[in-house]
């Protein structure tokens, strides 16, 4: 069997973090990673309009891949808020994730109820809607911010590690949860060091998602065509993204 190959989307245009994502991605691949970044949109995602903005960039990004001639097992969206997921299922022969999907069933898996820290408050809103889309609420003990914007966790400067250490400690004393849950796909280089720190499963939606898309690779199961999973209708595309136009 050959190696799984994963290409890892950041829908942001940050190529650093971009960095600290691969990173995060190749601790527990045990195949091939691709690392893509987006070249138009926000340089983070923090709220609706962010996301709205990037989706078509990330999406881009995808098309590239599949109009290429690399062989890929699977996507995987590197952004909590798992921004344009339908829409990547729609064009991709291959599975594709969300790193909060992902994230959340995981953490079912390792604990019975968990805790979600991420980035600003803005964004919980956007958690807490995906809990109750993914069937993951009754699992989850608690949602919270560490106020930190995604950027900070570009720096890698240790009071950004404490800051949010103090905040998962927060969400576990007050929801008396038995995991962490890292609302950010910008954290994922901190897991071990906050496992270490907590001695609790924290678990990170890069890695997770990186594990299940190659668990299912695996299996040799292909990603469902039908209903709202069939691809787009072919028609014209107008503007900046003419040349993602599926009109023959």
């Amino acid at each position: 069997m050959n190696s799984p190959v994963i290409c890892v989307i950041n829908p942001n245009t940050s190529s650093a973090m971009s960095e600290g994502i691969a990173a995060g991605a190749r601790r527990v691949s045990r195949g091939e990673i691709i690392m893509r970044t987006s070249r138009h949109g926000p340089a983070s995602l923090e709220g609706h309009f962010d996301e709205a903005l990037a989706v078509p960039g990330m999406l881009e990004q995808l098309i590239e891949m599949e109009r290429g001639e690399q062989h890929v097992d699977g996507y995987l969206i590197a952004c909590f808020g798992d921004p344009g997921l339908a829409a990547a299922r729609e064009v991709s022969p291959v599975p594709v994730m969300g790193v909060a999907e992902a994230g959340m069933q995981m953490a079912t898996m390792v604990a019975r109820r968990f805790s979600v820290v991420t980035t600003l408050a803005r964004t919980l809103p956007i958690a807490e809607r995906l809990l109750h889309e993914y069937g993951r609420a009754g699992h989850c003990a608690g949602l919270h911010a560490c106020e930190l914007p995604v950027a900070a966790f570009e720096s890698g400067e240790q009071a950004v590690f404490e800051r949010l250490l103090e905040a998962c400690r927060e969400a576990l004393a007050e929801d008396g949860s038995d995991a962490i849950l890292l609302g950010c796909a910008g954290m994922s280089e901190l897991t071990e060091r906050l496992t270490d720190a907590l001695g609790l499963p924290v678990i990170d939606g890069v890695g997770a998602g990186v594990a299940l898309l190659e668990a299912v690779s695996a299996t040799g199961l292909r990603a469902s065509a039908s209903g709202d999973r069939a691809a787009p209708l072919s028609k014209p595309v107008r503007g900046a993204f003419e040349h993602l136009s599926r009109s023959t």
